[in-house]
């Protein structure tokens, strides 16, 4: 279809004449025309809601259009290439690509890079892969940005855990990771804010892990016997009075949500945690600017067997340091109360 002639547009709107090569196309293909960088699922939204006029009226889709009818096309903000991309793959049953904001994130997030790993600190709210109604995660994101490689997850992290997360990039690093990984060879280590005051010292939780479904596929996690081993180490780094205490949390085992589980055995859920967690305490917290799981991991060590050693840390992120800043805050207010009530007058 040849492209329509266009009257005088006043700013902002179109205002289209649709000429004899045009006639009897449908409203919602000459807008496709006209507007090639947005989506069919907004066009037809626009011609809905009474946007798009045809001689002054209300249409609908699939109205035919005659030789001198008058289009009010609306102020339709355009698409950016990749979106256009995107909606062109969708359309012609290709997968989609991933999107260029994404895989920006993703290179931002590499703290380490050497010929056999990648490490990044991964935002919290990415997940590692795509699944579960997510079309892309971290992996999909590194291999469209480098195509020419074998990239492989060595391990996981929950999708609101941030951190450190390792990368493989040849299969025998992955072969060789995962065996370390396996034998204890990996030392992990957590930051995770955790609800009440922690009163045990360092401690060793040693506690087998099941894996259960509840209604609906969601996968939870429960101590119970007949599970896998699993341990970890945990040790205080910091206290805020009988609110919360930050922690650190080294793993010797690699189970699902094996600190989340093993730090509400302990009766001190972490902070912020919708399944295993202190409903009333996250609910608290947030008044503090807690908006997600306080779990990130913090650091990794490890020596290759080719020779080598990985020591990577990753700080906490800024919404996890403001948690803490307004909680000590908190706690050296409630401190300085107490002195002032103690002091005779």
């Amino acid at each position: 279809m040849a492209p329509p002639s266009v009257e005088a547009p006043r700013p902002a709107v179109q205002l289209v004449t649709v000429g004899e090569d045009e006639a009897g196309v449908r409203l919602d293909r000459a807008l496709a025309k006209i507007l090639p960088t947005v989506p069919r699922t907004r066009i037809f939204r626009l011609i809905r809601k009474g946007e798009v006029r045809v001689n002054g009226k209300r249409a609908n889709p699939e109205q035919r259009l005659a030789a001198g009818d008058r289009l009010r096309v609306p102020p339709v903000r355009a698409q950016s290439e990749s979106q256009v991309a995107e909606a062109q793959a969708v359309a012609a049953g290709r997968p989609r690509p991933v999107p260029q904001t994404l895989i920006a994130q993703i290179n931002a997030a590499i703290i380490h890079e050497d010929e056999r790993l990648l490490v990044l600190d991964k935002p919290s709210g990415l997940a590692v892969h795509g699944g579960s109604g997510l079309s892309f995660g971290v992996i999909e994101a590194l291999r469209a940005a480098r195509p020419d490689e074998t990239l492989e997850l060595a391990h996981r992290l929950d999708r609101d855990t941030s951190g450190i997360l390792l990368v493989t990039r040849k299969p025998a690093a992955l072969r060789t990771l995962h065996a370390l990984l396996r034998d204890g060879a990996v030392e992990k280590s957590y930051l995770a804010l955790v609800v009440g005051r922690w009163e045990l010292g360092r401690k060793l939780v040693d506690a087998p892990l099941l894996v259960d479904a509840r209604v609906g596929g969601e996968r939870t996690v429960r101590v119970g016997a007949g599970g896998k081993s699993a341990r970890t180490q945990f040790a205080l780094v910091q206290q805020f009075g009988p609110r919360a205490s930050l922690v650190q949390a080294a793993l010797h085992t690699g189970r699902t949500h094996q600190i989340r589980v093993h730090a509400a055995h302990c009766a001190h859920p972490v902070a912020g945690d919708p399944k295993y967690g202190d409903e009333a305490a996250n609910s608290a917290l947030r008044e503090l600017g807690l908006r997600r799981m306080f779990l990130h991991a913090h650091s990794v060590n490890f020596d290759w067997p080719q020779g080598g050693q990985v020591s990577v840390s990753a700080p906490l992120p800024d919404d996890l340091k403001a948690v803490i800043d307004a909680l000590g805050a908190r706690a050296a207010l409630k401190a300085g109360r107490s002195r002032n009530r103690a002091t005779p007058r």
